[in-house]
């Protein structure tokens, strides 16, 4: 399955719960619950120690709303960009939320990337 030829409705249906779920694992600081969804591939790259340190030190990793603003689709390659306007339940201002997922081999959508700011 390529991703990119799927509509925006069927990218949304699964980018909706993924989302929430890394934002969701973010205020609360757990690992694991955060990279469920990410492709081995991008865990591979993560280092676990490092990842603990910014949900400790950073006061927007942990205080992320769960009201967003959907923005649009990006569609590069073999990945889709989904964008979000983020708010913080405790800083003012907005970040750009973004998503980038994938199909790996076994055609399962996955994350390849994501962040906020």
């Amino acid at each position: 399955m390529n991703i990119i030829e799927l509509t925006d409705d069927d990218i949304l249906a699964v980018a909706e719960p993924m989302w929430i779920e890394l934002v969701r694992a973010s205020n609360e600081g757990k690992y694991g619950k955060f990279i469920r969804n990410f492709d081995p591939s991008l865990i591979q790259g993560l280092n676990e120690i490092e990842i603990g340190k910014q949900f400790a030190k950073s006061e927007l990793t942990r205080s992320l709303s769960e009201v967003y603003d959907y923005l649009g689709i990006i569609r590069r390659g073999e990945h889709v960009t989904v964008l979000y306007r983020v708010r913080s339940t405790k800083k003012e201002g907005e970040w750009l939320g973004r998503l980038v997922l994938g199909c790996n081999e076994q055609d399962e959508i996955k994350i390849y990337g994501a962040s906020v700011f």
